[in-house]
């Protein structure tokens, strides 16, 4: 896994996808950002890496190119869901 960004520094893995470690409120994902310039549009995977669950995440889709604020805005919405005894998302 890349060191932890903190500034947007991206690196690329063998499959030329930005790959990254993100620092948010103390909480380490890894987010891995593939992109189809041809329709402008992403998908983009977080792993929890500190998290109570091993390889627990999400996955989410959108406009191409997420900023660094975009993924941070995505994680605190994830992070806000999360029950705080079981460390997964709460039931609706």
């Amino acid at each position: 896994m890349p060191g932890v960004y903190r500034d947007g520094e991206h690196e690329r893995d063998s499959e030329s996808s930005p790959t990254f470690t993100l620092d948010v409120d103390g909480e380490l994902f890894a987010v891995q950002v593939v992109d189809s310039p041809d329709t402008n549009y992403s998908d983009t995977g977080y792993t929890w890496l500190n998290g109570p669950n091993e390889d627990y995440g999400f996955g989410i889709g959108g406009p191409s190119t997420p900023t660094l604020d975009d993924h941070r805005e995505r994680i605190r919405e994830f992070l806000a869901g999360v029950d705080p005894a079981t460390g997964y998302l709460q039931e609706d």
